[in-house]
Order: C-alpha cells, then sequence, then structure tokens
C-alpha cells in the first residue's frame, strides 16, 4: 500500500495511491466504495508524505560511502537531527544556499514511524514502521568539513526532500537504490550493504530519544556522492517504492 500526503480542494489531506488514482482516506480508513472520494495524481500536489517532529539521519553506514569521503565506520551508528523546517515534497525546490560553494546529493532509504517508539529492541522494531520512502539528505559539503559537525551544512531550508509516498509492503533489507542528476546515475546500491539495518536503527535510535508518528529515520547514503548546481534534476528512486524528483535553483 502506498499512503500520499497531497494538497487538493484548498487542504492538506491523506489518501492510497492507486495507479494514476488517489483514493482520499477518511479518518485513517479506506471508504467504501460509493462513500470514496477519488483524485487524479496529475491533479492535485504531492507533499512530503509526512510531517515529521524530526528527521534523525545515520551517517557513514555504508562501507563503500565510508572509504570514499576516507573515515572509518563507526562503532555505533552516528546519528544526527535534521529541522522540520528542511522539509520540501516531490517536485519542490532545492535551494542553492549563498552561504555554500559546494551543496552534494545523498540518496537515501527513509523509515517513517508509525507509533511511539522508546526502548525498542531490533526484534520488535517492525511493529513501530509504517513504511518507507525516499529522502535526499542535501548537503552542503563545504560547511560541513568547515564545521565539523554536521548541524549547519544538513540544516537549510528545502535540503531534505522526502517522497513521493510511504510504501508499507516493501522488504527494506532487500531494495536497489540508485539517484541520478540530469538523467546520469551517480549512485547505484542496495540496501543489503547497510552496516546497521532499519531494525537496528530503530531500536538504537529510540534508545536515545522517543520516536514519533511520523519521525522519519533516513538510513544512509551508499558512494557516489558529488555535487549539485543549479538548473540540476536529481532524482532519488528506491524499488518498490518510486522516484522522489527535485530541481535546484539558486537563491533569491
Amino acid at each position: 500500500m502506498k499512503i500520499a500526503r497531497f494538497f487538493a480542494d484548498s487542504s492538506v489531506r491523506y489518501g492510497i495511491v492507486d495507479g494514476d488514482d488517489i483514493i482520499e482516506l477518511v479518518n485513517g480508513e479506506i471508504p467504501s466504495d460509493e462513500d470514496a472520494v477519488v483524485y487524479l495524481l496529475p491533479e492535485v500536489t504531492l507533499l512530503a508524505p509526512t510531517a515529521p517532529s524530526k528527521v534523525v539521519a545515520v551517517g557513514l553506514n555504508y562501507t563503500d560511502h565510508a572509504k570514499e569521503v576516507g573515515m572509518d565506520l563507526p562503532a555505533d551508528p552516528m546519528i544526527f537531527l535534521k529541522p522540520s523546517t528542511s522539509i520540501i515534497g516531490p517536485d519542490e525546490n532545492i535551494i542553492y544556499p549563498v552561504m555554500s560553494e559546494r551543496v552534494d546529493y545523498e540518496g537515501e532509504l527513509a523509515v517513517v514511524i508509525s507509533q511511539e517508539a522508546k526502548n525498542v529492541s531490533p526484534e520488535d522494531a517492525e511493529e513501530y514502521i509504517l513504511g518507507y520512502t525516499c529522502v535526499n539528505d542535501v548537503t552542503a559539503r563545504d560547511l560541513q568539513v568547515k564545521d565539523v559537525q554536521f548541524t549547519r551544512a544538513k540544516s537549510f531550508d528545502t535540503f531534505c526532500p522526502i517522497g513521493p509516498w510511504i510504501d508499507t509492503d516493501i522488504d527494506p533489507t532487500d531494495v536497489a537504490i540508485e539517484t541520478r542528476v540530469n538523467n546520469k546515475t551517480v549512485q547505484s546500491s542496495h540496501t543489503k550493504h547497510l552496516n546497521w539495518d532499519v531494525f537496528e536503527l530503530v531500536s538504537f535510535i529510540s534508545r536515545i530519544m522517543t520516536l514519533l508518528p511520523g519521525d522519519v529515520i533516513a538510513t544512509g547514503t551508499p558512494a557516489g556522492i558529488g555535487p549539485l548546481e543549479p538548473g540540476d534534476r536529481v532524482d532519488v528512486t528506491i524499488a518498490g517504492i518510486g522516484t522522489l524528483s527535485n530541481r535546484v535553483i539558486e537563491a533569491e
């Protein structure tokens, strides 16, 4: 099942994607056929599929990415936060900040939390997961290197595209992930190469902070990171979910 958050008829709505249709959810439930309100995908504006209290991102979770940036894999998952104000949805613009001279893409699998999670075991973690989506952990790489810590480099407005929807059915340990810039493949990997899988991450993070419904965990990016320029189109595709597409524009 694919769950979308969208704007139509002057309000934000949730629905189930069925081909080119979105069946609006009523109080979180799929209505009967006679009561269903159906929208056509091309006629609505897809939004980020969740409005989380926080995005918890994981660094250096693929061995090949750690090697390309010249760092060792950490002993424990290395986590940082991206603010809710960095979130945008499909087809929204990534704004290239004046403060940075190098902005990179980082395509990743994201986990969306379904219910409050605290001190969850890896074995029980699946019970707390609503589903999965694509995320682009956009990063001002020059500022990340300059600052050492990640907050400024990861937190600019528009630096967390999420979408296009949440898929509840995929096996997160067995999906391909690809990033393309202007239709050229720049990242191509598989979640089987994650150092810590999604269930281990949910458990680890829930022992540090309470995860709330709708919260997002970005599970880390594979090798192949690189720069974006104003005018570029960046697509993150995860098998079984779909493609998250955004363009890069200059700051006004």
